[in-house]
């Protein structure tokens, strides 16, 4: 639906006279729709099918964009998501401690997964 909706042709005119890296606007993309989504799968799909248009303009190493997507779509495991359950039953923890564990833990996975992507990127 976000696809053919032309969700991806939206932001690609949004972002077309700008200098962000197509690397970043990946994640960040990857990272609203797995906040809101709560599925890491739903949202690196539906980024790859919306970042795609972008990625006809720039010269930027698609493996580099995927990663980046991979990356965004594990930040902040919240209770849409089966993984925070279940990550929460097994270990006995209640909703704020698996905030505190498990949903810090992604977030932090997550940002330093862009941060050395992006250092990555300086030199491929």
């Amino acid at each position: 639906v976000l696809i053919d909706g032309g969700v991806g042709d939206t932001i690609a005119k949004m972002f077309e006279g700008t200098s962000m890296s197509p690397i970043l606007l990946a994640w960040i993309v990857a990272a609203v729709l797995r906040i809101s989504l709560g599925s890491a799968t739903v949202a690196a799909v539906s980024t790859t099918g919306i970042v795609l248009p972008l990625l006809e303009h720039s010269d930027v190493k698609v493996s580099l964009v995927v990663l980046a997507i991979g990356a965004g779509s594990v930040i902040l495991s919240h209770v849409n998501d089966a993984g925070f359950w279940m990550f929460k039953e097994y270990f006995g923890l209640t909703v704020k401690e698996t905030f505190l564990t498990w949903s810090l833990l992604e977030t932090i996975i997550s940002v330093s997964g862009i941060l050395f992507i992006l250092f990555i990127s300086l030199f491929v």
